[in-house]
């Protein structure tokens, strides 16, 4: 598991670039951005809807130069076309600011910007240190735990679009719901009656925004702040998530370019993570057997209405919903099940390779009569 989070080049650039950033700020923003203690509950937030309790720095209190340098921290992070979508989905706060003037009224100028995103470090990014980055704001949330300068845990990473259907270009999730519409067509009625569990979608992620997935997951009744579209228990029970029984399709079941169209589905999420460890996700991926990747869908089998589909493998789990809005609020999530926010690699890793990592430090502050008496025979 650890061979596929190994990005020590992109650690070390994240690393420099970070504390460059943060040698920029004046005492009030470092207090604002940087959380000393890495185990801070907050790090556990990853809810993409709008709160008035946002963590970290907002971009709007950083002059051009921390900006700028803000916008390579995720250029590091992602590679070019996640990067694209990450720039342009909060642009389309100001398209929103447009659709919402008689629904929110004058302080909609404040609310709706795109720049009501926050950069918090939890932790302290130094050499061989362990630390996270987030980016969290309206429909992004990317979460990047560097684990002595070393591993690299990028999940779980939200990226939402509103609106997705309207006239206007502007459209950064298009592949991500565009290809399972695209694989969803290309079924037969037997394989759509496999892949299709239930007719009514959820509000939102099946596994809502819980720090780890559990053992089974139910949705909500609605998604938090919009009421207006709700499911009922038994739509709930219908759209259940069990970690250990996929629903949904086996690519086993799926003709060649029908197995090809749903790994360029997974690759188009698995595109989220660094691209320094991208290409190994995706080799495991194909290694671990087509026949273990499942494709779920429920709702509308056409645009313009609520829809949700779910691709489920033994270690990733990608969600897309967009039901709320008559079809037009698109939220999408890459999860690792072990190792979202760093789960497993903090257990394995975090200061105990003496090696690599934080471990060695000890060593640093004592004697080497006392730290290594017996390397020598």
């Amino acid at each position: 598991m650890s061979a596929l989070h190994e990005a020590p080049r992109t650690a070390t650039k994240l690393l420099v670039t970070a504390m460059g950033l943060i040698d920029t700020f004046d005492p009030q923003q470092r207090a604002t951005a940087v959380i000393d203690d890495f185990d801070d509950p907050r790090r556990l937030n990853w809810d993409i809807i709008p709160k008035p309790d946002r963590t970290g720095i907002p971009l709007h209190q950083l002059d051009r130069h921390q900006k700028v340098l803000v916008w390579d921290l995720i250029r590091l992070a992602v590679p070019l076309r996640t990067f694209t979508k990450v720039l342009s989905i909060p642009q389309l706060e100001h398209v929103l600011r447009d659709y919402e003037q008689d629904f929110l009224g004058p302080a909609l100028q404040t609310w709706r910007t795109s720049d009501s995103y926050f950069l918090t470090f939890f932790g302290r990014p130094g050499f061989e240190d362990t630390w996270t980055l987030r980016f969290l704001g309206h429909h992004v949330c990317l979460n990047l735990t560097i684990v002595d300068e070393r591993w690299i845990s990028a999940t779980p990473v939200a990226l939402g679009a509103q609106p997705t259907e309207y006239d206007g270009v502007l459209k950064p999730l298009a592949d991500d719901e565009g290809l399972a519409f695209d694989l969803l067509a290309s079924l037969d009625d037997e394989q759509r009656g496999l892949a299709v569990v239930h007719d009514v979608a959820p509000a939102d992620f099946v596994t809502r925004q819980v720090p780890r997935i559990g053992a089974y997951e139910y949705p909500d009744h609605y998604d938090l702040g919009m009421p207006g579209y709700t499911i009922t228990d038994a739509d709930r029970v219908a759209l259940k998530f069990v970690r250990d029984r996929p629903s949904g399709i086996s690519g086993a079941k799926l003709s060649g370019d029908q197995q090809q169209a749903l790994l360029g589905l997974v690759d188009c999420y698995l595109e989220r993570l660094p691209e320094e460890a991208g290409e190994l996700h995706r080799r495991a991926l194909r290694d671990g057997g087509i026949d273990r990747v499942f494709f779920a869908w429920a709702g509308a089998q056409k645009r313009g209405a609520p829809h949700y589909f779910r691709v489920h493998t033994d270690r990733y789990l990608i969600e897309a919903v967009n039901a709320v809005g008559g079809g037009n609020h698109l939220h999408t999530v890459l999860r690792d099940f072990d190792n979202d926010f760093g789960h497993d690699l903090l257990a394995l890793h975090a200061g105990t390779d003496s090696k690599w990592g934080g471990g060695h430090l000890s060593s640093r502050t004592v004697s080497s009569e006392q730290s290594d008496p017996h390397l020598e025979p």
